[in-house]
């Protein structure tokens, strides 16, 4: 689904209701009238930078709520167990599901619930400035709350060194990017110079449109990790991705396709558009070289879903039967 395309979407109602429950719950558990009394640390803190400034975060949360996929999984590649998480379409992704534990979900990222947060109790809430900014002041009410800067996918890797950051994971992350890298270097020993003229497309077909995955988005920084070669049509833009119309299809065209879909919406979607001869006509549809894959991946926006994109790929060009 689009990252955060409906993040205006009931602010004011989401705005007055998130104040509501606050100030009603914490009445309910606090009997001193002062709510702030229970925000205060109980172990030592240390400060961090984040998108509204700054926040003293304990040195060792052990009570973690996200506020989206990205950093869900982000914890989760540096050995964070969330106890809660709102996420995009309120739906747990199945390559999360496998390497999670119990965990509270807490609706969709633009309208997560503040009520369930309450009662998690948490000791921090981490997440991305366009899930948290209009709920911030409540959220901070709840626990020591940390927003990172987010301008699409392009920011997937800045915001995963920011979690790591927040939760004092330094050098969890850096093992993280190691194992990334050498799954780069695997890859690119295993293919060596045999696809050095080939163009790889990447399209992502959701609600009415069909979006290329640009240079710089997730999945297409991968790639140019790899080294893959993309159309011209598909260089970096702002935010990473190019919404298209059917007139435009031929935008898509390489000599290897690959289409990142989620539910059977957008499997619908999909075969319509293979039914338009412009569709018919592109080089990787005349060669059979258009593979389906998991959008939840391929637009994952973390270390976990960049490696499984990795194996998916290598899978995929080493065998073309795939």
């Amino acid at each position: 689904m689009e990252y955060f395309s409906n993040r205006i979407r009931a602010k004011l109602q989401l705005f007055c209701a998130g104040v509501l429950i606050v100030v009603l719950i914490f009445a309910c558990q606090n009997t001193s009238g002062d709510p702030s009394l229970n925000l205060q640390p109980t172990t030592d803190c240390r400060t961090v930078e984040h998108a509204f400034g700054q926040v003293c975060v304990s040195t060792e949360p052990q009570r973690l709520v996200s506020l989206e996929n990205p950093t869900l999984a982000d914890a989760l590649a540096l050995g964070v167990q969330p106890v809660g998480t709102s996420l995009f379409d309120g739906q747990m992704p199945k390559y999360l599901a496998d390497r999670i534990g119990q965990v509270e979900l807490l609706g969709t990222s633009d309208q997560p619930s503040l009520e369930k947060i309450v009662q998690l109790n948490p000791d921090l809430i981490l997440g991305t400035e366009p899930s948290g900014e209009i709920i911030f002041q409540q959220l901070s009410q709840i626990a020591p709350t940390a927003l990172g800067d987010w301008n699409g996918y392009p920011d997937w890797r800045k915001h995963f060194d920011f979690v790591a950051n927040v939760l004092d994971k330094e050098d969890e992350a850096a093992q993280v990017w190691k194992d990334y890298v050498r799954n780069v270097d695997d890859i690119q020993t295993a293919l060596g110079n045999q696809l050095q003229n080939t163009k790889v497309s990447i399209i992502y077909a959701y609600d009415v449109d069909i979006t290329i995955d640009a240079e710089n988005s997730f999945a297409g920084s991968i790639l140019a990790d790899v080294g893959l070669r993309r159309p011209e049509s598909q260089a970096a833009v702002d935010g990473g991705i190019i919404t298209i119309s059917e007139e435009r299809i031929s935008e898509i065209d390489g000599d290897i396709l690959f289409v990142s879909v989620f539910d059977p919406d957008t499997e619908k979607l999909l075969a319509e558009w293979q039914q338009k001869s412009l569709w018919n006509q592109l080089k990787a549809v005349q060669n059979n070289q258009v593979y389906v894959v998991d959008g939840d991946i391929w637009r994952g926006g973390n270390p976990i879903a960049a490696n499984l994109l990795l194996d998916e790929l290598l899978g995929y060009l080493t065998d073309k039967d795939a």
